[in-house]
């Protein structure tokens, strides 16, 4: 570990652009990067903070492809969306760049030239997956098949979704083209290889000995599995018509890697911000005395604990991250994110439908993140968090406390007489906070660092719940004036310690308090009289709002439609049956009947019994569809019926006949009817 760096780069794993960004990629990673980047500046450190869109990954030729536009127009369309998200949720970026730009297209072909120009590459012809009908190689994305170590048969060429197992896309079972479905072939292919293997030595004392413990054990574990089951040489080129073209000759029509290209990516923003700024960009990558951490989620991080870390090797002259605090994944629901699958919270959508609270999806995120196993996001839950905790905790304590200031002396914050026992240990106590706060996010336990801060409101509400200035008030007005002043010591503390986790609210509780420049952290640890005698405060605001039940139903609703919906776009037809000649078919006299009657089979929980006008004849015939239907709600309905079918007893009621239905998207049954009104009963089905 970097003991007191000079200055802290700061990166946050690029975003695919092919899709806008959801609640597990803020979870995962934007939010605590921002957390720790908004805190560093409050301590006064020089930071850079850098993130960019990742625009060359098959997924973008994937969505492409899908939507029927260029890879240009995909990129284009979600890095706008990204951008304002970003914006608007108050991610304090110093620079966000593109994959795209020209700046990082140099940036990334230098690099490769200057590892190719040293011999640092395999130049290696191999046998890679063709797909003959489309005459193209296959990108690992573009190959679905059986998962070797876990037996998902829909797992993608680079990596299993449903256990995590990097993978080849050689090391699938019966290998599927999701490009025309055929099986693809072998076909050979020249490609240049970063050998991995040379790096084992370097890696193991770098992070298994040094990084032994600082590390997350979730990082560290991982890394080791994948260092002791040995490492292989690692293509940094593809066959592919999307990309940064490998700057070589020899290597016309290929592109570089997408995960050697992207994390250059955090160099190359680095750039763009320094020439924009007028600054150098180097020492903020090259000077011992700078602190590198990178946040990512938990399938980053092999790229960025061994393959980025083995690349600045070879190259010599960058320095090492200090930490990768990855995090585990973020569940909605019950159900795994997915954003080809539409299940989702999109931060755009939640925007728009939750205007200015943005800070409570911050604080449910950071209050459940997944910091070390996969946690579940549910609407209940970040009802609950806002509800419970941030309206009544924190917003609670600031409107009493701005409610009897007011009340009591006009806003203007009254001067302390005699400081009481309680007092003074009140006040020492929030003097304690942000030593507490800080050390836990030092050590990237940001669930934990918002926990003692909310602790700091719980002060302040116990603080006024003992004191009771309200009752007070009637018979010694001098005390109250001291437990004012203490209760609004806390008021001020909380606007300054809850600027990384609520930043929106910070600024909204010290246009209320009337501070003009944020308190730092170590005035508030070191003095008692952060708002004096004589200031002037505002008039009370709600810092956070209920949320009522019909919201979260909403939100819940738009889930299940996005399930039914993809349960109707995954549905597959039943197999086609053994052929029958017309003879067999000819054999059925199906006709449209009319429902008269209908009731429930006693003590039977399927069966209804209905009388049916089949045109010949009334009869009865027994159906298996009480689970779905109310029988007052079928009488009259026209229906398609099987009357030769032989009779059967059901429950001792003789059955003449079968109701023929089908099934909706949704797994419910539908009547089997005819769609032009004033076909009469009796008519026969040919």
């Amino acid at each position: 570990m970097i003991q007191n760096p000079k200055r802290y780069t700061i990166t946050a794993a690029l975003p695919y652009t092919n899709g806008p960004i959801h609640i597990g990629h803020l979870a995962g990673v934007y939010v605590p990067s921002d957390i720790y980047s908004r805190y560093l500046r409050l301590q006064g450190r020089d930071v850079l903070f850098v993130c960019g869109s990742d625009e060359h990954g098959v997924a973008i030729s994937m969505k492409a492809k899908k939507e029927g536009i260029t890879p240009q127009e995909v990129i284009d369309k979600y890095d706008g969306i990204i951008r304002k998200s970003f914006l608007d949720f108050g991610i304090s970026f110093d620079n966000y760049s593109r994959t795209s730009a020209k700046i990082h297209h140099d940036t990334a072909s230098e690099f490769f030239r200057t590892l190719y120009e040293k011999g640092d590459f395999i130049e290696q012809v191999t046998e890679q997956l063709y797909d003959a009908k489309a005459d193209q190689f296959l990108a690992d994305r573009f190959v679905t098949g059986t998962c070797p170590k876990c037996g998902n048969e829909e797992a993608y060429g680079d990596q299993c979704e449903k256990c995590g197992s990097t993978l080849n896309a050689t090391d699938l079972i019966n290998p599927k083209s999701t490009i025309t479905g055929d099986t693809p072939i072998m076909k050979s292919t020249k490609h240049w290889f970063l050998p991995l293997d040379r790096y084992e030595d370097f890696l193991k004392e770098w992070i298994l000995v040094g990084h032994k413990n600082d590390w997350k054990p979730n990082v560290y574990g991982q890394v080791k599995s994948w260092i002791d089951g040995g490492l292989e040489p690692r293509a940094v080129t593809r066959d592919l018509d999307w990309g940064i073209d490998v700057p070589v000759e020899g290597a016309e029509g290929k592109k570089l890697y997408v995960w050697f290209d992207a994390p250059i990516g955090y160099i190359s923003s680095t750039k763009e911000w320094a020439l924009r700024e007028g600054k150098d960009w180097e020492p903020y990558w090259k000077d011992q005395d700078t602190k590198l951490v990178h946040f990512i989620g938990k399938d980053n991080i092999v790229f960025h604990c061994i393959i980025f870390p083995a690349m600045l090797k070879a190259e010599g002259s960058y320095i090492l991250p200090d930490n990768v605090p990855a995090n585990e994944f973020l569940n909605l629901e019950g159900n795994k994110l997915s954003t080809s699958k539409n299940w989702a919270v999109w931060l755009h959508e939640y925007l728009e439908e939750f205007p200015n609270q943005q800070d409570v999806l911050r604080y449910a995120l950071t209050s459940n993140a997944p910091e070390t196993k996969d946690n579940d996001f549910t609407w209940k839950d970040f009802q609950a968090r806002n509800n419970n905790e941030l309206v009544a905790i924190f917003g609670n304590f600031i409107n009493r406390v701005v409610v009897l200031t007011n009340k009591y002396y006009e806003g203007v914050v009254p001067s302390p007489n005699t400081l009481s026992e309680v007092d003074e240990a009140t006040l020492t106590e929030l003097k304690a906070y942000p030593a507490v706060i800080s050390s836990s996010l030092e050590r990237y336990r940001f669930r934990e660092a918002l926990g003692e801060l909310m602790n700091v409101a719980r002060l302040g509400n116990k603080y006024l719940a003992d004191e009771e200035p309200w009752k007070m008030i009637k018979t010694d007005e001098g005390r109250v004036q001291t437990q004012m002043y203490v209760a609004l010591q806390i008021a001020a503390a909380l606007s300054s310690l809850c600027e990384p986790f609520l930043p929106f609210t910070a600024t909204k509780l010290s246009r209320i308090l009337k501070i003009e420049s944020p308190l730092s952290w170590s005035t508030i640890s070191e003095t008692s009289g952060l708002l004096p005698g004589g200031h002037q405060i505002g008039e009370a605001e709600l810092l956070f709002a209920k949320i009522e039940d019909e919201e979260i139903q909403k939100q819940i609703d738009k889930l299940e439609a996005t399930k039914t919906a993809n349960t109707a776009e995954n549905k597959r037809a039943e197999p086609q049956k053994e052929a029958i000649q017309f003879d067999d078919f000819a054999k059925m006299d199906i006709r449209v009947g009319t429902i008269l009657e209908a009731e429930k089979m006693p003590k039977a929980n399927k069966l209804l019994i209905l009388k049916v006008d089949t045109g010949i004849d009334v009869r009865t015939i027994v159906s298996g569809i009480a689970e779905s239907f109310k029988p007052e709600d079928i009488i009259g309905k026209k229906v398609t019926v099987l009357v030769n079918l032989a009779p059967r007893n059901l429950r001792g009621v003789e059955s003449q006949g079968m109701i023929l239905m089908s099934t909706n998207t949704e797994g419910k049954l539908v009547f089997v009817n005819p769609d032009t009104d004033g076909v009469s009963n009796g008519e026969t089905i040919n």
